[in-house]
C-alpha cells in the first residue's frame, strides 16, 4: 500500500462532511487541528489523522499496534487482493462521479484505498477505533482521510453527506449508515461466509464464523435499507507458516490465543497450506 497523504482538495472535500461530535456543527482546519464554530477543537496527529475521540470515549477492543503489524504484513502480500477487488466492484456502479465514500471501521485503509482506485474523482473518509491502524489509513490514498472513531456511537459525519459506506469486518450501526446516507444511497457490506479459512479454523482451533451473522445483520438493518445485489467471493491463497501467523494475529482470534501458542501449532501443520477465502458482498440501497 503506498503511503500518500491526502491531497488538499480531497481533504476540503471530507472537511465538508465532518461533523463536530459534540454539537454537529462544520470542522475547519487551523494550526494543526480541526475546530468547530463552537470551539471544540481535536487534533490532527503527525501521521495525518485527526483524532475526535475524546476523553470519556474509549476505544475499547480496538486493534492493538501487533494486530495492526501482522495485518499489514498479510494485506501487503497480497493475499486479499481478489477481494478487495470484488469489493471495488461492487461499490463502483453504486457511487456518482465525484462521489463521498465512508468506510465505518476501516482499519489500515485497505478496502478504502481499492475502492478509491476504481472511482478517479471520488474522496473517502475512514472511521476506526484504533490509532495504530489509523497511522496507516491516513495514508492509504491520496484522496482518503482518516479519524479516530467508535462506529457503534452517533457517527461524526453530517447527515446525507456519503454516497456509499463500506463495512468490511466491522461492526454495523444501521440507524447511523442509513443517517449518513444520501436518498439512494449505497450500503457495501463484506461479511465471511461458514467456508472462510474454514480448514485453518479447525486445524489451529480458532474461532468459527457466527452461523446467525447474517439474519443479524438483516436484523441490524432493518427497513430502512432494500436488499439490491449479494453475491459469494472465493478464491483460494498458498500461506506459508509466517502468513498463517500473521492472518491468525491480525483479527479477533489474536485475543484467545499466545503467539507462542499459535507457532507451535502453525509449525505442526503441513506447509505451505492452501486456505480458502470465501466472503459474501452485499450492497444493499438506503430508502
Amino acid at each position: 500500500m503506498p503511503a500518500l497523504p491526502v491531497a488538499p482538495e480531497a481533504r476540503l472535500r471530507l472537511l465538508d462532511v465532518l461533523a463536530c461530535p459534540h454539537c454537529g456543527e462544520r470542522l475547519v482546519l487551523a494550526d494543526g487541528s480541526v475546530r468547530c464554530a463552537g470551539r471544540h477543537s481535536f487534533d490532527v496527529a503527525r501521521q495525518g489523522y485527526v483524532g475526535l475521540l475524546t476523553g470519556n470515549m474509549r476505544a475499547g477492543s480496538a486493534d492493538t499496534a501487533d494486530m495492526v503489524r501482522a495485518r499489514t504484513a498479510f494485506l501487503g502480500a497480497g493475499h486479499y487482493a481478489p477481494l478487495a477487488g470484488a469489493l471495488a466492484g461492487a461499490v463502483a456502479p453504486h457511487c456518482p462521479d465525484g462521489g463521498t465514500l465512508l468506510d465505518a471501521g476501516a482499519g489500515t485503509g485497505y478496502y478504502l484505498a481499492a475502492a478509491l482506485d476504481a472511482l478517479p474523482g471520488a474522496v473517502g473518509l475512514g472511521l476506526d477505533a484504533s490509532k495504530y491502524a489509523l497511522r496507516q489509513a491516513a495514508r492509504a490514498h491520496s484522496r482518503a482521510w482518516a479519524a479516530t472513531w467508535d462506529v457503534w456511537r452517533p457517527l461524526p459525519v453530517r447527515g446525507g453527506s456519503v454516497d456509499v459506506v463500506l463495512n468490511v469486518f466491522a461492526p454495523r450501526n444501521g440507524g447511523e449508515f442509513h443517517r449518513v446516507l444520501r436518498p439512494g444511497g449505497a450500503l457495501v457490506v463484506v461479511t465471511p461466509t461458514a467456508r472462510h479459512l474454514a480448514g485453518l479454523r479447525e486445524s489451529l482451533g480458532l474461532l468459527a464464523v457466527d452461523a446467525d451473522k447474517e439474519d443479524r445483520l438483516r436484523r441490524t438493518l432493518g427497513d430502512r435499507f432494500e436488499a439490491v445485489d449479494a453475491g459469494t467471493h472465493e478464491h483460494t491463497v498458498v500461506l506459508s507458516a509466517e502468513d498463517v501467523m500473521n492472518l491468525v494475529l491480525m483479527g479477533p482470534s489474536a485475543r484467545h490465543v499466545t503467539p507462542d501458542e499459535l507457532r507451535e501449532r502453525v509449525t505442526a501443520l503441513a506447509q505451505p497450506l492452501s486456505v480458502t477465502v470465501s466472503c459474501l458482498v452485499s450492497v444493499y440501497r438506503a430508502v
